[in-house]
């Protein structure tokens, strides 16, 4: 980075920074060294002494790649395109430069916690729960949390699709990818293994939330009560419900025509451009009711969701 550039060849240290080096605490080769300890690492005897303390991390759970992106993060392929883009959002050069090496910290340390979740917990959202206690990724909220803000008047959730997230957007709402600092990691590939960023994301949707002041529209094309919509971000809606009383929920049913077209289901099972419902469970029904009724086998668009639906009405012992 600009001032934190990890060189093969560590420039010369002075005395003072060769005596922090010689006496800079050993955390221990099995903790992962926490954001706030690689700062204080990084500040004393430079980005060298970081880099040797995130390769001495013999955690075989973390990708090689991964540990490799975090010890030395301009190294990584997309570092030029974060920067460019932070740059052009209007993010500070300091902003950019500790977002991303907490990016990439929390990559490296998520293999870890993931494989703890499924080995300690059996319920989904206590899963999901300690996947989301990354604390990289806790700490990166604290630095861009301001940057999750909405400039429309109106925030909104989606599932079903990332083409939810633009037909929403379309609709004059703003969806966490189109945050400032949303659209920016929205772009990127970071690593292969979704599973090792998908918990940035989860971290990132709570922090957005707790933004909300006025109405929140959720766009619904598919429906599942483990989602983190459903079980993370509603609750946690319901909760700033209480204390701003002008925050409610406005749900739309969501169906993809045969064209691809996104429309919204109204109570007569008719497809119109705006379809809204005070209560999930209204939306929720006419949405089933459609797609049980109304749904083309021969639309592709909507297949998917024709068959989430119908698997989680077998598991209930619901009848088609």
């Amino acid at each position: 980075m600009r001032k934190t550039v990890t060189h093969s060849a560590p420039e010369p240290a002075t005395a003072s920074r060769r005596r922090a080096r010689d006496t800079a605490p050993d955390l221990g080769p099995d903790r992962a060294p926490r954001p706030a300890e690689l700062g204080v690492l990084q500040r004393t005897v430079g980005n060298a002494a970081v880099t040797r303390r995130l390769q001495r991390q013999a955690d075989p759970d973390v990708r090689e790649e991964a540990r490799r992106n975090a010890a030395d993060p301009t190294a990584h392929g997309e570092w030029s395109t974060f920067r460019e883009m932070m740059a052009q959002a209007g993010f500070p050069d300091h902003i950019t430069d500790t977002a991303w090496q907490l990016v990439l910290g929390g990559i490296a340390e998520q293999g870890r916690l993931n494989d703890e979740a499924m080995t300690r917990f059996s319920i989904r959202q206590e899963q999901r729960d300690h996947r989301a206690s990354n604390s990289w990724y806790q700490e990166l909220v604290k630095v861009v949390g301001d940057y999750l803000g909405i400039d429309t008047p109106t925030m909104a959730l989606w599932s079903g699709g990332r083409e939810v997230s633009d037909y929403a957007l379309a609709k004059g709402h703003t969806p966490l990818e189109s945050t400032p600092f949303g659209g920016v990691a929205d772009k990127l590939t970071l690593i292969s293994d979704w599973k090792l960023k998908t918990p940035m994301w989860n971290v990132l949707s709570k922090a957005f939330v707790s933004h909300a002041r006025g109405p929140v529209h959720i766009f619904l094309r598919a429906y599942d009560p483990e989602s983190v919509l459903i079980a993370q971000e509603v609750p946690q809606l319901r909760v700033i419900m209480a204390l701003h009383p002008a925050v409610k929920l406005v749900w739309h049913p969501v169906y993809a025509a045969s064209d691809g077209r996104l429309m919204e289901v109204t109570k007569n099972l008719e497809l119109a451009s705006d379809a809204s419902y005070s209560t999930r469970d209204e939306c929720v029904q006419v949405l089933y009711d459609y797609l049980r009724l109304l749904h083309d086998p021969a639309n592709a668009h909507s297949q998917r969701a024709h068959a989430d639906m119908s698997a989680r009405l077998a598991a209930n012992g619901n009848p088609q």
